[in-house]
């Protein structure tokens, strides 16, 4: 009897050690370094080791489509047994990711491509719709009272965050003004771009940022011009001091699109599909939009420290 136990043993091991030893590549515009995308990473990371499989984090230095795309070719030419992408710029990545599936690998889309995974032959997209949770963004605004506002841009050519502006000005309905400021991602340079513009937009009622690369700088912005609580703040996304300033009142909210499970879920899905040829009927699993406010703040703060938020 123990013999035969002990041979199941082994056969176990050799199992999840050998023949379920799966390699896959997530490619992403965002660096593991970036508060939005050290989180995703975590996810990527715990669901690895959960599952038993290795996973290599890959992405350009900065928004760069080109190196995006080379980064694509490269883990494609490794053969890895399934890949994680996003697509902030369909036509620049689409030609590499049709290469991946063409070449036999599983390819499953997140954070941004909902409207396009589909025609590449990506399985299945993770994330948010990105129109969808602008427009929330605007609708909340709107019953705040703001009908003219800016939306600040901090990655011109993603087309995810083009869609989050037009959902914000669909939003706040009609009527409402919306205009939208393209900045860099540099911290110093996006301040005194926000700086510049409510001097010469005195009447502006609203922001929204479209993640933590633009809502701290803008967040000392209008301390500096004594802004705040003036205009109604928002922003896309998560960091610790956007929920300091979400705690502080000093932000009306921020729109969370659970970025872990972004990360987590898909290896959850490619180790059960190359594995068992299992996947979720959904083509599309949203992780978001939620909205943390001051009045839910201190619990998502508990979470962030843990790497979750």
């Amino acid at each position: 009897m123990r013999k035969v136990l002990g041979l199941a043993v082994i056969l176990t091991g050799l199992l999840v050690g050998g023949a379920y030893a799966q390699r896959f590549v997530v490619v992403t515009h965002g660096q593991a370094a970036d508060p939005f995308w050290s989180v995703v990473k975590n996810g990527v990371d715990l669901a690895a080791k959960q599952m038993g499989v290795k996973v290599e984090y890959r992405a350009p230095e900065t928004f760069d489509m080109v190196q995006m795309g080379q980064l694509i070719d490269a883990a494609v030419a490794s053969k890895p047994d399934g890949l994680v992408v996003s697509i902030p710029d369909a036509d620049a990545l689409g030609p590499h990711i049709q290469a991946a599936v063409k070449a036999g690998i599983p390819v499953i889309s997140i954070n941004s491509g909902a409207d396009v995974f589909q025609k590449f032959g990506v399985l299945m997209h993770v994330g948010q719709e990105e129109y969808i949770a602008g427009k929330g963004g605007g609708e909340k605004m709107r019953a705040m009272g703001v009908k003219k506002a800016v939306c600040i841009n901090h990655e011109v050519g993603n087309v995810a965050l083009d869609q989050r502006c037009q959902g914000f000005k669909d939003g706040l309905g009609p009527g409402a003004s919306v205009e939208v400021l393209a900045v860099p991602t540099d911290f110093t340079e996006v301040r005194n771009a926000i700086l510049a513009y409510l001097q010469k937009n005195p009447d502006v009622q609203g922001i929204l940022t479209l993640g933590p690369v633009g809502a701290e700088p803008t967040l000392q912005a209008l301390e500096e011009s004594g802004k705040i609580g003036k205009i109604v703040f928002g922003t896309f996304d998560l960091s610790p001091a956007v929920l300091k300033a979400l705690s502080e009142k000093k932000m009306a909210f921020a729109i969370d699109q659970q970025q872990f499970l972004q990360g987590y879920l898909p290896i959850v899905f490619l180790t059960n599909y190359v594995r068992y040829g299992l996947l979720p009927a959904n083509k599309v699993v949203l992780t978001g939009p939620g909205f943390v406010t001051p009045e839910n703040a201190a619990q998502v703060i508990a979470l962030s420290k843990k790497g979750i938020r």
